[in-house]
């Protein structure tokens, strides 16, 4: 993979290289992050887990053995170095590849869905970090005139940008704040989000990804935010619906995300979200060959040990939405 991981602390800097980068915690933060992801402080001891998750791996003869070290680690630090928490999320994370291929598959921003997505939504996760080490994520629509974008696209591009972090997130953050401008949302928007694919994206992102979704922030907000909020809430744990915030005032949020580290959109000095955007674009470019690689990186059903997964497992046949698992 092509790392390109920077440790710059400037916000106004307009190099675009710098945009497309994660910068990672140093210092005191760094510590107070691996002390609350429970990281042994012996690197060795680090390594050792990295070897029984691998000897792990080799004995299952349904899951590809391509995961390399660094992912491995961040694996490791999204469940706070439990062996068995791990080796359920890297199970699911190839068992997601095979029981939804749309997410997976034909993951190229050149082509013309994929680029439309890009162009009326920006989801660019942002260079700085919190006070409290979260890596913040902003999503926002163009233009609310615009046609509804392909929603599997706009699913996929999500999980894309998901991967890249799994190998550029080299240090380790506390988790995830996301930031949705609700601005331009209507409900001819909002009806294209069935339940069946709300249903198996969130599987997908909170089940195979090491995520830990810390907070949620809805800013510029209308009456179509109460009904998303509702439609998703009882797919979340009560933990999770506590941490989702609505704003009728930017200066809230400014209490949880720094405004110097916002897009210019929003008052801050990272830059503007099409600028943050189309760096990320650039980034999910250079990473095309190995999407193309990873869609034969997938489990096998057909060698699982036991009974094969099923979407009925998976994802419920009944229509109802199982408890979801959110750290």
């Amino acid at each position: 993979m092509p790392p390109t991981v920077h440790k710059e602390t400037n916000f106004s800097t307009t190099d675009l290289k710098w945009k497309m980068s994660l910068i990672q915690p140093s210092g005191e933060l760094s510590a107070k992050i691996k002390e609350e992801l429970r990281e042994p402080a012996n690197p060795a001891d680090i390594e050792r887990d990295i070897g029984i998750i691998r000897e792990w791996l080799s004995k299952q003869p349904h899951l590809p053995k391509d995961m390399d070290d660094a992912r491995l680690r961040t694996f490791l630090r999204g469940c706070k170095f439990s062996l068995e928490r791990v080796k359920q999320k890297l199970d699911m994370y190839y068992t997601m590849r095979n029981a939804v291929p749309e997410f997976f598959t034909d993951r190229d921003v050149s082509r013309p869905e994929m680029a439309e997505v890009l162009n009326v939504i920006h989801m660019p996760p942002l260079p700085g970090l919190t006070p409290n080490g979260c890596r913040v994520v902003m999503l926002r629509g163009t233009d609310k005139d615009i046609a509804t974008p392909n929603v599997v696209e706009s699913m996929k591009a999500t999980l894309m940008i998901g991967d890249i972090r799994l190998a550029e997130e080299s240090v380790g953050v506390a988790g995830d704040v996301y930031v949705l401008d609700a601005s331009v949302a209507t409900p001819t928007h909002f009806a294209k989000f069935t339940p069946a694919l709300v249903k198996k994206f969130l599987i997908c992102v909170q089940e195979a990804y090491p995520v830990k979704l810390k907070e949620v922030h809805v800013i510029n907000v209308s009456p179509i935010v109460d009904t998303i909020v509702n439609f998703v809430k009882p797919f979340l744990k009560e933990k999770i619906r506590e941490r989702i915030h609505i704003h009728s005032n930017i200066e809230d949020l400014y209490k949880y995300v720094p405004k110097a580290m916002l897009p210019s959109e929003y008052g801050g000095d990272a830059g503007s979200c099409k600028e943050l955007n189309d760096a990320w674009r650039a980034k999910m470019g250079e990473y095309t060959a190995w999407f193309k690689e990873q869609e034969a990186s997938k489990a096998n059903e057909s060698l699982r040990p036991g009974a094969p997964k099923t979407a009925d497992e998976l994802f419920g046949m009944d229509g109802t939405f199982r408890q979801l698992t959110i750290d």
